[in-house]
C-alpha cells in the first residue's frame, strides 16, 4: 500500500506538443493535460468542466512523448503529485503543482484501425 500514498492517474488530451528540454543525457519535457468532466445542470443542459494539469516526464519517457505525442493526443498518465513553492521575480510567493509521470499509455487510435 505504500505505493498509493502519493499516486494519481489521469486520462486527458495534450494542450500543446511536448518540447524536449535538458541535455542529451537528461531529457525532460513538460506539458499541460486537459481532463474533462461532464454533468447535467438543473435545467438538463450538459455542462463540461475542463481541468488543466501540468505534467513532467524524464529520460526515455520524455523522449518518447516528444517523438510521438502531439497537441490533442489522448494519454493516460500515472505518476505522483509534486508541490513546489518559490518566489517569482516580483517577490511574490507562488505554488507549482506538477504530475511527475511514472508511466503513460497513448490512447489515440492508429490511422486505418477501428476501435474494438
Amino acid at each position: 500500500m505504500n505505493q498509493v500514498q502519493n499516486s494519481v492517474t489521469l486520462i486527458g488530451n495534450l494542450g500543446k506538443d511536448p518540447v524536449k528540454k535538458g541535455s542529451k543525457q537528461k531529457s525532460v519535457t513538460s506539458f499541460s493535460l486537459a481532463t474533462n468532466e461532464s454533468y447535467n445542470n438543473k435545467d438538463g443542459e450538459k455542462i463540461t468542466v475542463t481541468q488543466w494539469h501540468r505534467c513532467v516526464a524524464f529520460g526515455r519517457k520524455a523522449d518518447t512523448l516528444v517523438q510521438y505525442a502531439k497537441k490533442g493526443s489522448k494519454l493516460a498518465v500515472q505518476g505522483k503529485i509534486k508541490y513546489d513553492r518559490y518566489t517569482d521575480k516580483d517577490g511574490i510567493d507562488r505554488l507549482s503543482i506538477d504530475i511527475v509521470i511514472n508511466d503513460f499509455i497513448m490512447l489515440d487510435q492508429k490511422p486505418g484501425k477501428k476501435a474494438a
